[in-house]
Order: C-alpha cells, then sequence, then structure tokens
C-alpha cells in the first residue's frame, strides 16, 4: 500500500528560525513566511571560490534558502581535487571549475539560480561587487582575500562623526581551512574588524635559506625547494616557472629525488613537490564541511537576522577531539582599508599623473600601477588597454577638477603593493584634503568622507 502522508517539507528547518519569534534576533526581524520568500526572491549572495570549501558553500547556502546565488572560481577541475570537492567527477577534469559546480548544485536542488564566472576576480569591474547583499569567502590565498576585503570595505562611507553608513556597509563571511583546522568569521566593513584589521593571524610563508639550500640540504622540502629556485634557473634561464604545468612539475621532481639521493635524504615524492612548489597543506573533506555550515548560518544570520552574528571570528580544531572557540577581535581604527581613509593633502593644481606618483612615494601605500575611482566613476584605470585609452587623457587634467571641485573626498585606489616580499594587488581608500580651497564641504554632501 503506498504511503499517503505528507511529507516534510525541505524548508522544515529552516521554517523553525524564520516563521517562530525568539530571545536572540535582531531588532528588524519579523517572523513569518514572509521573511523566508523575501530571502528567497531578494537575497543575492556571492561565493568567491569553488574548491574544497566553495564547493560546500554553495550546496549549503543553496539548502539554506538562498535561491540568488553567483560563484566565481579561475580554475579549471584537476585529478586531484576529486578528493574533496564532491561536486565534481572523474569526466568534468579540464571543465572550469564554477560552471560545473553551479550546474551541479542546481541539478541536485530546484529553484535555485547560481550564475558562474570563470575568471580572475580582479577581472570583474569593482561594480559587479556592489550587487551582491552578502560576500562569502571559500577561498585559500591570502592575497585573494585581501582583495575582496578592499573591494568590499570600498563601498564604505562614513558620516561627518566618521560613523559607517549603514547602506554602504558589504557584509563579507570568510572560511578557511587547513587539515583538521579551520575558522569562520564575520566582517561587517566599519564595525567588526575587517579582513586586513587581523592580517597578523596569518603567519608568514616559511621560507629556508638560500645557503642551506645549495649546500647542506637536511629535509626532503630543502631538495625539493633547490630544484625549484636554483637548479630550474640553471638550466632553464629566462624560462619562467610554471607550478600548473605539470612538466615543469614533474622536472622538479626529479631534479629534487636526484639531490636527495646524493645527500642520503628520503621522502621525496611527486605529491610532497606538488605541496611544497605550491605551497599545498592537505584538505580533510570533514573540515570543508564543518566550516561550510557555520559560514553558511552566518549568511542567514546576516540575511534575515533571524539571530546575533557571531562576535566575530570561530575557530576550530579537529586534530585531538572537536575545540572550537569564539574570539572578538578590535577593530583597527586607523586600518587602511576599512577605517575613514588615508589623509592626503595636496594642491588644487596637482594633476592626475602627479597624483598617482604621490601615492608611490606616500609612505602608508607605496603603490605602484594606481588606478583611481571617484564615486563610482573611474577617473583612470591601468589596464585593460581599452580602458586605459579611453581614461588616459584624464591624466593632464587636475585632480580638483575631476572630482567636481569639491574641497575633500573619498577616492579609491587599486594598485600593487609589496608585503612580505611579495607583490600583492590590494585597494586602498583615500581621503584627499586639496589645501587651500575656500571652505570645507560638507561631508554628506562631499561622498561621505
Amino acid at each position: 500500500m503506498a504511503d499517503t502522508s505528507p511529507q516534510p517539507s525541505r524548508s522544515r528547518d529552516l521554517d523553525k528560525l524564520l516563521l517562530r519569534p525568539g530571545n536572540l534576533v535582531g531588532p528588524r526581524f519579523e517572523p513569518g513566511p514572509e521573511t523566508r520568500d523575501d530571502l528567497q526572491a531578494y537575497a543575492r549572495v556571492l561565493v568567491v571560490g569553488a574548491g574544497g570549501l566553495g564547493c560546500e558553500l554553495l550546496k549549503d547556502l543553496a539548502l539554506t534558502g538562498f535561491r540568488n546565488l553567483d560563484v566565481i572560481d579561475m580554475d579549471r577541475i584537476e585529478v586531484t581535487n576529486l578528493n574533496r570537492q564532491f561536486l565534481f567527477r572523474l569526466e568534468d577534469v579540464g571543465k572550469p571549475k564554477a560552471e560545473v559546480a553551479a550546474k551541479r548544485v542546481m541539478e541536485r536542488i530546484s529553484g535555485v539560480n547560481i550564475v558562474p564566472h570563470f575568471c580572475r576576480i580582479e577581472d570583474k569591474d569593482i561594480s559587479f561587487y556592489n550587487d551582491f547583499n552578502i560576500i562569502a569567502l571559500g577561498l585559500d590565498s591570502i592575497e585573494a582575500r585581501s582583495y575582496i576585503n578592499g573591494v568590499a570595505c570600498s563601498f564604505l562611507e562614513y558620516d561627518s562623526y566618521n560613523n559607517p553608513r549603514e547602506e554602504t556597509i558589504k557584509p563579507m563571511v570568510d572560511g578557511g581551512t587547513e587539515g583538521f583546522k579551520g575558522h569562520a568569521r564575520v566582517i561587517l566593513p566599519g564595525i567588526t574588524p575587517c579582513f586586513e584589521c587581523t592580517i597578523w593571524l596569518f603567519p608568514p610563508q616559511v621560507k629556508f635559506p638560500l645557503c642551506t639550500l645549495a649546500e647542506t640540504p637536511r629535509t626532503a622540502a630543502h631538495c625539493i625547494e633547490y630544484a625549484h629556485l636554483i637548479k630550474w634557473n640553471e638550466v632553464h634561464g629566462g624560462t619562467a616557472f610554471d607550478p600548473d604545468d605539470p612538466e615543469h612539475m614533474k622536472w622538479v621532481y626529479n631534479e629534487a629525488l636526484k639531490r636527495a639521493e646524493l645527500f642520503g635524504i628520503p621522502g621525496v615524492t611527486y605529491s610532497l613537490t606538488q605541496g611544497v612548489v605550491k605551497n599545498i597543506i592537505p584538505a580533510i573533506a570533514s573540515t570543508n564541511a564543518i566550516i561550510s555550515a557555520a559560514c553558511a548560518l552566518e549568511t542567514l544570520k546576516i540575511a534575515t537576522e533571524c539571530s546575533k552574528t557571531l562576535s566575530n571570528y570561530l575557530s576550530y580544531n579537529g586534530t585531538q577531539g572537536v575545540h572550537t572557540k569564539v574570539t572578538e577581535f578590535e577593530r583597527d581604527k586607523d586600518c587602511l582599508v576599512c577605517g575613514p581613509g588615508v589623509l592626503i593633502e595636496v594642491e588644487p593644481s596637482v594633476t592626475l599623473q602627479k597624483f598617482i606618483y604621490l601615492l608611490e612615494e606616500h609612505p602608508k601605500l607605496w603603490l605602484s600601477r594606481a588606478s583611481v575611482s571617484h564615486q563610482g566613476k573611474n577617473l583612470y584605470l591601468q589596464a585593460p588597454t581599452v580602458l586605459e585609452e579611453m581614461t588616459r587623457s584624464n591624466l593632464s587634467q587636475t585632480l580638483f577638477n575631476l572630482m567636481g571641485k569639491v574641497t575633500r573626498d573619498i577616492v579609491h585606489v587599486n594598485g600593487t603593493a609589496t608585503k612580505n616580499d611579495q607583490k600583492i594587488s590590494c585597494m586602498r581608500k583615500l581621503l584627499v584634503v586639496f589645501k587651500g580651497t575656500d571652505g570645507v564641504a560638507d561631508m554628506d554632501t562631499a561622498g561621505g568622507a
């Protein structure tokens, strides 16, 4: 006899959060089906990254009630991804991660619409990111996190009392995993610490002295780095090493194996070679699932105010048992990214070209190849070539005129800075004040400096 009993609704657990009042809800939370329907109809979330954590995030957000999702990732699927990135199959190897991940989730969860973007995060115009209510990060790169953090903070505006304007806050939920360890955090620019405020949480990458690599190697990693950093340049001259080229990686592995045999050092494997060269830390599927669940829940809280959000950093350690801890970090009020802006005083006669030169010499910035925007308008773009040509004529004009002759206002610059001996893309907010101009423009009318 067929079972005619009613089947439980897929939104049953979600309804328990959104259809009932509670003691921890936000001031604007209104329990009822309208809140659930609005979440599904209007909330737009961007998932950055479609790797191990990104796949989990897409699935969890779709099951949590979000129906309008986008995902951006520049990578293609490799065989080594298949053990933990559960949305991919062997026949998907070589295909863009974002496109396959979006397709698989939409196949399994009806009603959800996921738009994939197979490109670098830097390839998207800043306005692209402003179209989303929340940005969820599933990245394994400090540089990528820093860039998205800068983009989100660039939308932030302050009133005349240096208080952030609520409508300009772009919430982010950041997750990260390393083996059996992970973290989830909520970033509300201008209110909680942004990524740059707590960049010190990430230890610097381990580097080996070249003299050790060349003369007294003691570990398998020393042999691999010798082949990667020293031997490659000796043999291949000006040919740049490509870590994503299997032939290049195989060559480094073979050379490292030879050196390890010469010094009697065991342990050199192809897998270890990939890990050392690419700085890969083994990923654990269960850790990704736990951190993704925490991130999805925080995203739901931000979108609906059904509960107070995490305050503001959750750490997880599953190495020996299960240990979780919540830490409330404080925001750096002088942060170069989420603060009111780095003060720069210039003469009204300064051209945009001269202003860009000043950024390279500024002791807090040291920005090279800077692009400049004001109130969402691009004053000058370094790339691509077509946009550079379109904005090149602005270089000879005064910044004062280009900014509409306001006395002081916020401009955003996107360029290259050096951090830990590495050049990284970053965005900075500047409060530009023109010397000798009559009076002080009202902050509110000047764009929220």
